[in-house]
């Protein structure tokens, strides 16, 4: 007798229901947030509205500046006007470039690795005074730049070191700001055993500084320099004092030699505006590369690790 097996029946499918759940009420965001987003736009137009305006102004000829829409291209020519720029005078647009990346690079780069050894050396070493030469930072933090030129250009005029490149590089290597946030950061991220482990290697404190904690601190010397080099690029009025000769100037004290010349010279016009622009090309590519390595340092040197 041969055994029948019957097929047992599939499972059957489960069953979806075609009802929809209704679309809840349109959730509105609360006010404070619509004043936030509405102020924050309304300060990226302001802010934005005259390099906007710059960049138009820079393909403009000098009688369509003030002829035209300032807000609007009008028979651009900006290799051209650039070409002028750069020719004039002979080429002393160039010689303004070359000591301004001179004041801000070197300036910016020796005040970050100033400001890194002293904000090391406040957060990590302890000897009598500390806290005095602390304070004594955070003073000149709150001091203006302005009433420091005076007497810096007395000192320098004493030692016969006004009108050459040291007048104007030696004050941008002292950064009391950046003295600050190395010692706020250097207290957060350089662990104290990590230095004695080092120390117990045999190395040098030479050797842990440049070795170990200026990597650690990387994030704090981007902020510093960054800062630096736009604070010594846009510098006007310590150059002003120190200088005489113009083709030691820097960008901006040369655009405004151009810029008072104007009456006499039409072009200068033109010129002074696309030499504005170009000085602007530096400092935002130099905002873009580094703007990550910016706000890591703000948040991590706050922050207790």
């Amino acid at each position: 007798m041969s055994a029948t097996t019957t097929p047992e029946a599939a499972p059957a499918a489960p069953v979806t229901s075609a009802r929809t759940t209704p679309p809840g009420p349109r959730r509105v965001p609360p006010p404070g947030r619509i004043l936030l987003v509405a102020s924050l736009a309304v300060a990226t137009v302001y802010f934005l509205l005259p390099v906007y305006w710059l960049v138009i102004a820079a393909t403009k000829s000098t009688d369509k500046i003030y002829g035209s829409n300032g807000f609007w291209f009008d028979s651009p020519r900006l290799l051209e006007n650039i070409g002028k720029v750069l020719s004039y005078d002979g080429h002393v647009y160039l010689y303004w470039v070359a000591n301004t990346l001179l004041y801000a690079g070197v300036g910016a780069l020796l005040a970050t690795l100033l400001a890194a050894a002293a904000g090391f050396a406040l957060a990590k070493y302890r000897f009598r005074g500390r806290e005095a030469v602390f304070k004594s930072v955070l003073a000149g933090v709150l001091l203006p730049h302005t009433a420091l030129a005076l007497p810096l250009y007395l000192l320098f005029n004493k030692v016969g070191l006004t009108n050459t490149y040291w007048a104007v590089l030696i004050p941008s290597v002292v950064s009391p700001f950046g003295v600050y946030l190395c010692r706020i950061f250097a207290e957060s991220s350089v662990d104290d055993t990590l230095l004695e482990a080092a120390r117990v290697d045999g190395a040098r404190e030479g050797r842990i500084f440049f070795g170990l904690a200026l990597r650690i601190m990387s994030p704090a010397l981007v902020t510093v320099f960054l800062f630096q080099f736009v604070g010594i690029w846009n510098n006007y009025f310590l150059p002003l004092v120190m200088l005489s000769d113009d083709r030691m100037y820097p960008i901006t004290l040369g655009l405004t030699t151009w810029q008072t010349s104007q009456d006499r010279i039409p072009e200068l016009v033109q010129y002074t505006v696309g030499g504005a622009f170009l000085s602007v090309i530096p400092l935002a590519v130099a905002m873009l590369v580094l703007q990550r390595y910016w706000r890591t340092g703000l948040t991590e040197g706050s922050v207790k690790g």
